[in-house]
Protein backbone atom coordinates (compact mmCIF):
# COMPACT_ATOMS: atom_id res chain seq x y z
CA UNK A 1 0.00 0.00 0.00
CA UNK A 2 2.94 2.66 0.87
CA UNK A 3 4.66 1.91 -1.92
CA UNK A 4 2.09 0.94 -4.65
CA UNK A 5 -0.25 3.35 -3.98
CA UNK A 6 1.39 6.50 -1.40
CA UNK A 7 4.40 6.81 -3.23
CA UNK A 8 2.67 6.67 -6.78
CA UNK A 9 1.03 9.70 -5.37
CA UNK A 10 3.88 11.31 -5.37
CA UNK A 11 5.32 10.15 -8.50
CA UNK A 12 5.61 12.53 -11.43
CA UNK A 13 4.28 10.40 -14.11
CA UNK A 14 1.49 9.58 -12.62
CA UNK A 15 0.61 13.32 -11.55
CA UNK A 16 -1.71 13.28 -14.76
CA UNK A 17 -3.90 10.72 -13.19
CA UNK A 18 -4.53 12.43 -10.18
CA UNK A 19 -6.93 15.21 -10.11
CA UNK A 20 -6.29 18.23 -8.66
CA UNK A 21 -8.75 17.95 -5.61
CA UNK A 22 -7.22 14.55 -4.43
CA UNK A 23 -3.25 16.55 -4.85
CA UNK A 24 -2.04 16.90 -1.40
CA UNK A 25 -4.45 14.52 0.33
CA UNK A 26 -2.23 11.86 0.68
CA UNK A 27 -2.16 12.33 4.48
CA UNK A 28 -6.30 12.15 4.87
CA UNK A 29 -6.13 8.91 2.60
CA UNK A 30 -3.27 7.09 4.68
CA UNK A 31 -3.17 8.68 8.11
CA UNK A 32 -0.12 7.67 9.64
CA UNK A 33 0.22 3.73 8.16
CA UNK A 34 3.76 4.57 7.31
CA UNK A 35 4.44 5.15 11.12
CA UNK A 36 2.43 1.89 12.10
CA UNK A 37 4.56 0.17 9.68
CA UNK A 38 7.87 0.92 10.64
CA UNK A 39 6.61 0.33 14.24
CA UNK A 40 6.08 -3.38 12.82
CA UNK A 41 9.25 -3.37 10.57
CA UNK A 42 11.94 -2.03 12.66
CA UNK A 43 11.17 -2.56 16.68
CA UNK A 44 8.04 -4.70 17.16
CA UNK A 45 8.70 -7.73 14.41
CA UNK A 46 12.39 -7.75 16.01
CA UNK A 47 10.96 -8.14 19.69
CA UNK A 48 8.63 -10.87 18.41
CA UNK A 49 11.50 -12.75 17.28
CA UNK A 50 13.64 -13.12 20.28
CA UNK A 51 10.85 -15.30 21.95
CA UNK A 52 10.38 -17.61 19.16
CA UNK A 53 11.59 -20.16 21.48
CA UNK A 54 9.72 -18.95 24.37
CA UNK A 55 6.26 -18.16 23.30
CA UNK A 56 4.98 -18.08 26.33
CA UNK A 57 6.63 -15.23 27.14
CA UNK A 58 5.57 -12.99 24.90
CA UNK A 59 3.34 -10.61 26.48
CA UNK A 60 6.64 -9.10 28.08
CA UNK A 61 7.19 -8.13 24.32
CA UNK A 62 3.95 -6.13 24.58
CA UNK A 63 4.08 -4.51 27.81
CA UNK A 64 7.52 -2.86 26.74
CA UNK A 65 6.12 -1.95 23.73
CA UNK A 66 2.41 -0.66 24.90
CA UNK A 67 3.42 3.03 24.19
CA UNK A 68 4.13 2.63 20.84
CA UNK A 69 0.76 0.92 20.17
CA UNK A 70 -1.31 4.07 20.56
CA UNK A 71 -0.09 5.08 17.15
CA UNK A 72 -3.50 2.88 16.27
CA UNK A 73 -5.84 5.29 18.19
CA UNK A 74 -4.23 8.25 15.70
CA UNK A 75 -5.10 5.96 12.71
CA UNK A 76 -8.08 5.25 13.67
CA UNK A 77 -9.34 8.65 14.90
CA UNK A 78 -8.73 9.57 10.87
CA UNK A 79 -10.61 6.83 9.20
CA UNK A 80 -13.69 8.77 8.92
CA UNK A 81 -11.70 10.94 7.26
CA UNK A 82 -9.89 8.96 4.91
CA UNK A 83 -13.34 6.89 4.33
CA UNK A 84 -14.73 10.23 3.06
CA UNK A 85 -12.21 10.80 0.82
CA UNK A 86 -11.78 7.49 -0.97
CA UNK A 87 -15.52 7.43 -1.51
CA UNK A 88 -15.04 10.24 -3.59
CA UNK A 89 -12.53 9.18 -5.49
CA UNK A 90 -12.38 5.61 -5.52
CA UNK A 91 -13.48 5.06 -9.41
CA UNK A 92 -10.59 7.70 -10.05
CA UNK A 93 -8.35 5.89 -13.03
CA UNK A 94 -5.20 6.28 -10.63
CA UNK A 95 -6.26 4.15 -8.06
CA UNK A 96 -7.47 1.98 -10.93
CA UNK A 97 -4.24 2.21 -12.70
CA UNK A 98 -2.02 2.01 -9.32
CA UNK A 99 -4.71 -2.11 -8.13
CA UNK A 100 -3.46 -3.20 -11.71
CA UNK A 101 0.23 -2.65 -11.39
CA UNK A 102 -0.20 -4.31 -8.02
CA UNK A 103 -2.62 -6.93 -9.16
CA UNK A 104 -4.48 -6.68 -5.95
CA UNK A 105 -8.14 -8.42 -5.75
CA UNK A 106 -9.50 -6.22 -3.60
CA UNK A 107 -9.27 -2.38 -4.12
CA UNK A 108 -7.30 0.41 -1.91
CA UNK A 109 -10.35 0.92 0.62
CA UNK A 110 -9.90 -2.86 1.94
CA UNK A 111 -5.98 -2.72 2.73
CA UNK A 112 -6.87 0.86 4.59
CA UNK A 113 -8.69 -1.13 6.79
CA UNK A 114 -5.93 -3.88 7.72
CA UNK A 115 -4.68 -1.51 11.25
CA UNK A 116 -8.28 -1.17 12.31
CA UNK A 117 -9.07 -5.09 11.62
CA UNK A 118 -5.32 -5.97 13.10
CA UNK A 119 -5.10 -3.78 16.65
CA UNK A 120 -8.63 -5.84 17.48
CA UNK A 121 -6.56 -9.22 16.81
CA UNK A 122 -4.25 -8.83 19.07
CA UNK A 123 -6.65 -9.15 22.12
CA UNK A 124 -7.90 -11.97 20.17
CA UNK A 125 -4.61 -13.74 19.84
CA UNK A 126 -3.43 -12.55 23.71
CA UNK A 127 -6.89 -14.45 25.24
CA UNK A 128 -6.02 -17.95 22.63
CA UNK A 129 -2.69 -17.96 24.45
CA UNK A 130 -3.59 -17.14 27.85
CA UNK A 131 -6.20 -20.21 27.91
CA UNK A 132 -3.31 -22.25 27.34
CA UNK A 133 -0.34 -20.85 29.41
CA UNK A 134 -2.73 -20.93 32.76
CA UNK A 135 0.71 -22.63 34.65
CA UNK A 136 3.57 -20.48 32.70
CA UNK A 137 5.89 -17.87 33.85
CA UNK A 138 5.06 -15.77 31.32
CA UNK A 139 1.29 -15.43 32.44
CA UNK A 140 0.67 -12.94 34.08
CA UNK A 141 2.60 -10.84 31.27
CA UNK A 142 0.22 -12.01 29.32
CA UNK A 143 -2.86 -10.87 31.58
CA UNK A 144 -1.42 -7.16 31.75
CA UNK A 145 -1.10 -7.66 28.10
CA UNK A 146 -4.09 -8.14 27.00
CA UNK A 147 -5.35 -5.81 29.74
CA UNK A 148 -3.72 -2.64 28.61
CA UNK A 149 -4.41 -3.59 24.72
CA UNK A 150 -8.13 -3.89 25.62
CA UNK A 151 -7.81 -0.63 27.24
CA UNK A 152 -6.27 0.56 23.82
CA UNK A 153 -9.23 -0.84 22.15
CA UNK A 154 -11.64 0.93 24.85
CA UNK A 155 -9.35 4.33 23.97
CA UNK A 156 -10.03 3.96 20.16
CA UNK A 157 -13.60 3.22 20.86
CA UNK A 158 -14.12 5.87 22.71
CA UNK A 159 -12.20 8.65 20.38
CA UNK A 160 -13.92 7.28 17.49
CA UNK A 161 -17.39 8.51 19.30
CA UNK A 162 -15.70 11.66 20.46
CA UNK A 163 -14.94 12.80 17.44
CA UNK A 164 -18.30 12.43 16.26
CA UNK A 165 -19.99 15.17 18.37
CA UNK A 166 -21.37 18.13 16.36
CA UNK A 167 -21.62 21.65 17.50
CA UNK A 168 -19.46 22.23 21.00
CA UNK A 169 -18.11 25.47 20.97
CA UNK A 170 -15.33 25.12 22.77
CA UNK A 171 -11.90 22.42 21.96
CA UNK A 172 -12.82 18.68 23.87
CA UNK A 173 -9.06 18.56 24.38
CA UNK A 174 -9.48 21.09 26.94
CA UNK A 175 -11.60 18.92 29.24
CA UNK A 176 -9.00 16.45 29.80
CA UNK A 177 -9.02 12.88 29.12
CA UNK A 178 -12.46 11.20 27.92
CA UNK A 179 -12.98 8.45 30.77
CA UNK A 180 -16.54 7.11 29.28
CA UNK A 181 -19.48 7.64 26.70
CA UNK A 182 -22.49 5.54 26.43
CA UNK A 183 -26.05 6.17 26.25
CA UNK A 184 -28.94 6.58 28.76
CA UNK A 185 -32.58 7.32 29.81
CA UNK A 186 -32.21 11.07 31.47
CA UNK A 187 -35.18 12.80 34.11
CA UNK A 188 -34.21 16.59 34.64
CA UNK A 189 -35.44 18.47 37.77
CA UNK A 190 -34.42 22.02 38.00
CA UNK A 191 -35.24 23.83 41.05
CA UNK A 192 -35.51 27.27 39.35
CA UNK A 193 -39.19 29.10 39.10
CA UNK A 194 -42.08 27.17 38.23
CA UNK A 195 -40.09 23.82 36.73
CA UNK A 196 -39.81 22.03 39.89
CA UNK A 197 -41.29 18.26 39.05
CA UNK A 198 -42.55 16.16 42.11
CA UNK A 199 -43.18 13.10 40.37
CA UNK A 200 -40.28 12.59 37.90
CA UNK A 201 -41.29 9.04 36.67
CA UNK A 202 -44.20 10.05 35.29
CA UNK A 203 -42.34 11.82 32.62
CA UNK A 204 -40.83 10.47 29.91
CA UNK A 205 -37.16 10.18 29.83
CA UNK A 206 -34.65 11.84 27.13
CA UNK A 207 -32.12 10.12 25.23
CA UNK A 208 -28.75 11.21 26.08
CA UNK A 209 -25.23 9.40 25.03
CA UNK A 210 -23.13 11.25 28.21
CA UNK A 211 -19.09 11.65 27.48
CA UNK A 212 -17.01 11.93 30.86
CA UNK A 213 -14.11 13.43 30.55
CA UNK A 214 -11.86 14.57 33.56
CA UNK A 215 -13.19 18.13 33.72
CA UNK A 216 -16.88 17.53 32.36
CA UNK A 217 -19.53 15.96 31.56
CA UNK A 218 -21.33 16.33 28.31
CA UNK A 219 -25.00 15.32 27.24
CA UNK A 220 -25.43 14.79 23.55
CA UNK A 221 -27.88 13.36 21.45
CA UNK A 222 -27.15 10.82 19.43
CA UNK A 223 -28.32 10.92 15.64
CA UNK A 224 -28.51 8.11 13.31
CA UNK A 225 -27.28 8.09 9.89
CA UNK A 226 -28.38 6.82 6.90
CA UNK A 227 -25.56 5.38 4.47
CA UNK A 228 -22.48 2.49 4.38
CA UNK A 229 -19.50 2.16 6.33
CA UNK A 230 -18.57 5.23 8.47
CA UNK A 231 -21.95 6.94 7.01
CA UNK A 232 -23.91 5.12 9.19
CA UNK A 233 -22.01 5.46 12.43
CA UNK A 234 -24.14 7.76 14.60
CA UNK A 235 -23.14 11.72 14.98
CA UNK A 236 -23.80 13.45 18.36
CA UNK A 237 -25.34 16.70 18.82
CA UNK A 238 -24.01 18.44 22.12
CA UNK A 239 -26.94 19.70 23.98
CA UNK A 240 -24.92 21.06 27.64
CA UNK A 241 -22.45 20.10 29.80
CA UNK A 242 -21.89 20.17 33.35
CA UNK A 243 -18.24 21.18 35.00
CA UNK A 244 -17.16 18.22 37.16
CA UNK A 245 -15.56 20.77 39.92
CA UNK A 246 -19.53 21.64 40.57
CA UNK A 247 -20.80 18.00 40.44
CA UNK A 248 -22.38 15.98 42.94
CA UNK A 249 -23.50 11.99 42.99
CA UNK A 250 -25.97 10.19 44.34
CA UNK A 251 -25.31 6.46 44.15
CA UNK A 252 -28.88 5.08 45.03
CA UNK A 253 -32.39 6.39 43.55
CA UNK A 254 -34.65 3.96 45.09
CA UNK A 255 -36.58 1.57 43.05
CA UNK A 256 -34.29 1.31 40.49
CA UNK A 257 -30.78 -0.45 40.74
CA UNK A 258 -29.80 0.89 37.47
CA UNK A 259 -30.51 4.76 38.49
CA UNK A 260 -27.99 7.48 39.26
CA UNK A 261 -27.80 10.95 40.48
CA UNK A 262 -25.84 13.73 39.48
CA UNK A 263 -26.43 16.98 40.47
CA UNK A 264 -25.18 20.28 39.99
CA UNK A 265 -24.59 23.49 42.11
CA UNK A 266 -25.89 22.07 45.48
CA UNK A 267 -28.76 20.45 43.96
CA UNK A 268 -30.06 23.39 42.15
CA UNK A 269 -30.12 21.03 38.63
CA UNK A 270 -30.54 17.27 39.54
CA UNK A 271 -30.33 14.72 36.51
CA UNK A 272 -31.61 11.35 36.87
CA UNK A 273 -29.75 8.68 34.99
CA UNK A 274 -30.67 5.25 34.24
CA UNK A 275 -28.06 2.97 32.23
CA UNK A 276 -28.90 -0.29 30.02
CA UNK A 277 -27.78 -2.61 33.20
CA UNK A 278 -26.80 -2.10 36.75
CA UNK A 279 -23.13 -3.11 35.54
CA UNK A 280 -22.76 0.00 33.86
CA UNK A 281 -24.21 2.10 36.31
CA UNK A 282 -21.60 0.47 38.70
CA UNK A 283 -18.47 1.12 36.47
CA UNK A 284 -19.63 5.01 35.66
CA UNK A 285 -20.70 5.43 39.23
CA UNK A 286 -17.03 4.22 40.16
CA UNK A 287 -15.11 6.47 37.40
CA UNK A 288 -17.37 9.50 38.74
CA UNK A 289 -16.18 8.65 42.04
CA UNK A 290 -12.62 8.63 40.97
CA UNK A 291 -12.74 12.03 39.52
CA UNK A 292 -14.37 13.45 42.33
CA UNK A 293 -12.05 12.56 44.83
Amino acid sequence: VLQGYAAEMDNPLMAHLISPELQNKKDILFGNMEEIYHFHNRIFLRELENYIEYPELVGRCFLDQMEDFQIYEKYCQNKPRSESLWRQFSDSVFFQECQRKLDHKLSLDSYLLKPVQRITKYQLLLKEMLKYSKNCEGAEDLQEALTSILGILKAVNDSMHQIAITGYDGNLNELGKLLMQGSFNVWTDHKKGHSKVKDLARFKPMQRHLFLHEKAVLFCKKREENGEGYEKAPSYSYKHSLNMAAVGITENVKGDAKKFEIWYNAREEVYIIQAPTPEVKATWVNEIRKVLT
